[in-house]
């Protein structure tokens, strides 16, 4: 068995949630999982099939996050793992409906950070074995940090 990493690649600006999910309904679930939760945002849902047609399943409303979330399923290449690209829009705000989805098995990532997925091949998939988000940590914040930090928050609606 091969392990290696998947680079994610993104438009400047795009959110990135990915999981594993376990029907083909996924994607028409997600789909109305975003324009019901987030209705202005811009997204594509895009879900990899492990058995039957075994195709690439895609719904959104932009073209540029389509074609991003299909490329990075087809470089992941592992059934039935699915990839939400938003725009416009936090994870945050739908997070806690992608988890109550009865499809969803896990999220590994919701992120706006470089990100890569961590695969190991095998015979006849790959599979999803972790993720690297972002950068590892430089220091400990300090009260200046702290003020900043919730400072930030209450500047984009997050916290009163």
């Amino acid at each position: 068995m091969d392990i290696s990493e998947v680079e994610i690649e993104s438009p400047e600006g795009v959110n990135v949630i990915i999981g594993y999910s376990h029907f083909i309904k996924t994607v028409e679930d997600l789909n109305e999982i975003i324009k019901t939760v987030i209705p202005n945002c811009e997204y594509a849902v895009v879900f990899s099939e492990a058995s039957g047609d075994k195709l690439i399943r895609f719904e959104g409303n932009n073209r540029e996050l389509i074609d991003a979330g299909i490329n990075n399923i087809k470089n992941i290449s592992a059934g039935h793992t699915f990839i939400i690209m938003l725009k416009n829009a936090f994870p945050i705000s739908i997070l806690p409906q992608l988890k109550m989805s009865q499809e969803i098995g896990t999220i590994y990532a919701a992120t706006a950070n470089p990100l890569k997925v961590i695969i190991a091949k095998t015979e006849k998939t790959n599979a999803i074995i972790g993720v690297a988000d972002g950068y590892s940590p430089v220091g400990i914040e300090s009260d200046a940090d702290k003020n900043k930090r919730r400072k930030f928050l209450r500047d984009i609606g997050y916290k009163s």
